[in-house]
């Protein structure tokens, strides 16, 4: 451990190897792990197994945007041929069926598959009182490592008045069973675009309340232009550059007061949802006791090893960063995990060169690598290949002709620096390029592939496609071309040729 933390007396014994604080996605890889290659671990969880993952974020948001979508194709039938189509339903079932599909999944993160496994799952709320020793339920357990797994939760903002009105986050949203005529979502990021269009499409009045001058403000300017227009062609109020002020209550009406370029706007709501961005879970169990620093942003300072200041104490997820995506933090866990328990043989770099995530919106939005904002900022050279999906065959047949595929390369290579997707399942289409660019393949090897036709993968061929013809060699292509001209002239007769015209 560093040389400005509190002296602690170290065990003789150890209970465990390592104790993991957290089951959320991070948590329960890192238990995974350690079972695996036989370890003694202990995995500690205050609340429900699967974290905000399984239970609030992705995969309840995912199964009601799926409700969503369908109910914008009946709406849609035209396009497919289809004169009339209808739906009925209840909102209170919608819900339903998100907590039916949270709890078909639940198993794959439940306490008896990890017992199973050779984890010793405990329910109970963690205190670190040392760098080896973790309280819960009265007892205290001792470890070699201690990995920290915690999660962050919603970040509720200053606004005078919240408190007076009704109000949601990504937690409590989903025990909603009467559905809000008017709902103002306050934030234009991954999470507040997903849920504004998804209940937009349900039938609420959405209103989407952004302070920046743009949606999904990290992707690239044309990109969040293509989902704000979508937005806006469904008949979303979208508001960016408006700053949300105050919340009050008149005549028994809920109105969020808001600031737009010094114009005051006031919109009425039956239901608002705060999705703004996520707080790191780092207070309340022990760590501003122990001393284990932390960046400015709030998040567990690490090393590329995943190490706190306490050379035992490693931290990974959404407590940690830099990213706060549930793929990361299993991939954080294998480092923190091996580094852990084999850490005094060799250590392992955390690598965060190749993170892909995705918005699940409709159009979906997918990336990984550069985008050109950041290579600009960056002051990265780059050139950027372009393929329409609107001209991809499986796209025109499914009526989903719309999006692009758009990569940046080095400057007269083909080695990849980042790719955007925009289009009909953009999350899936991504993973060749994840692929690519993890193993140092170039948009070559992608167009020497062999994709299926008609799919929509063929897209990422047809980018890479392009990319060879805007980088084909001129001067041999001006010889061949006069070599197939010679060809085409006549030509003294071959033996046979001669042989067959003399008989």
């Amino acid at each position: 451990m560093s040389s400005d933390t509190p002296p602690y007396q170290e065990p003789d014994y150890f209970d465990t190897n390592v104790i993991v604080i957290g089951a959320g996605s991070g948590g329960l890889i890192a238990s995974l792990i350690a079972a695996a290659v036989k370890a003694k671990v202990t995995l500690i969880e205050k609340h429900k197994m699967g974290g905000d993952c399984l239970n609030t974020g992705c995969v309840p948001s995912k199964a009601l945007i799926k409700t969503a979508r369908f109910l914008t194709d009946v709406k849609c039938s035209e396009k497919y041929g289809v004169k009339t189509a209808s739906a009925e339903f209840e909102f209170s079932d919608v819900m339903e069926r998100v907590q039916r599909v949270i709890e078909k999944i639940e198993p794959h993160d439940s306490v008896e598959r990890f017992t199973d496994l050779g984890v010793d799952c405990i329910s109970g709320e963690a205190r670190i009182v040392s760098p080896w020793s973790v309280e819960v339920n009265g007892q205290t357990i001792t470890a070699r490592n201690i990995i920290l797994a915690a999660g962050a939760r919603p970040f509720v903002p200053p606004i005078e008045g919240l408190d007076k009105v009704k109000w949601y986050n990504s937690d409590n949203l989903w025990e909603l069973r009467e559905q809000p005529r008017r709902m103002v979502v306050l934030g234009g990021g991954p999470i507040g675009s997903e849920m504004a269009q998804a209940f937009n499409r349900l039938g609420s009045e959405v209103s989407l309340v952004e302070m920046a001058p743009r949606i999904m403000i990290r992707e690239d300017e044309e990109i969040s232009a293509m989902v704000q227009d979508k937005f806006i062609t469904e008949n979303m109020n979208v508001m960016c550059g408006t700053r949300a002020v105050s919340c009050k209550v008149v005549n028994g009406e809920q109105i969020l007061v808001c600031d737009r370029n010094g114009e005051e706007i006031e919109i009425p709501f039956d239901g608002l949802l705060v999705a703004i961005g996520r707080r790191p879970n780092v207070e309340g169990y022990g760590l501003e006791e122990l001393g284990v620093k932390l960046r400015k942003n709030n998040t567990v300072e690490t090393d590329d090893f995943l190490r706190t200041n306490y050379d035992n104490i490693f931290a990974v997820g959404d407590i940690a960063g830099p990213y706060q995506f549930t793929h990361t933090a299993a991939h954080q866990a294998w480092f923190a995990t091996v580094n852990s328990l084999f850490g005094q043989f060799k250590k392992f770099k955390a690598d965060y060169s190749v993170i892909p995530w995705a918005t699940f919106t409709d159009p979906e939005v997918a990336r990984v690598g550069l985008n050109e904002s950041e290579a600009k900022e960056k002051n990265i050279p780059y050139e950027v290949t372009t393929y329409g999906i609107d001209d991809l065959d499986r796209a025109i047949a499914d009526s989903e002709d719309h999006g692009v595929v758009k990569v940046l390369t080095v400057p007269g290579k083909d080695k990849i620096l980042g790719v955007t997707i925009v289009g009909a399942h953009a999350g899936d289409l991504i993973a060749e390029y994840v692929l690519a660019m993890k193993h140092n393949l170039g948009l070559k090897k992608i167009l020497g592939t062999i994709h299926i036709y008609p799919t929509m993968t063929e897209a990422n061929k047809m980018a890479a496609g392009n990319w060879q013809r805007a980088h084909a060699p001129q001067k041999i292509l001006g010889l061949l071309e006069r070599y197939h001209r010679w060809r085409r002239g006549k030509r003294p007769p071959t033996r046979a040729t001669a042989e067959t015209e003399t008989r």
